[in-house]
């Protein structure tokens, strides 16, 4: 599968706690993280309801 690396550029402060939670599954906990996943659907389907939250690279 390919890999994306998925990084924190907003802050959670502010944010519904649907979207806190999405955070914390991707295994993001602070501004300017990266995380790096399998591009599974689950996976994009976290991303896509964070997308104004993170910014995705693919590998």
């Amino acid at each position: 599968m390919k890999k994306i690396k998925i990084t924190q550029v907003k802050s959670s402060v502010d944010r519904p706690v649907r979207q806190k939670r999405s955070l914390e599954a991707l295994g993001l906990r602070k501004m300017h993280q990266t995380v790096e996943h399998e591009a599974t659907p689950q996976i994009l389907g976290i991303v896509d309801s964070v997308k104004h939250l993170v910014s995705v690279t693919e590998e």
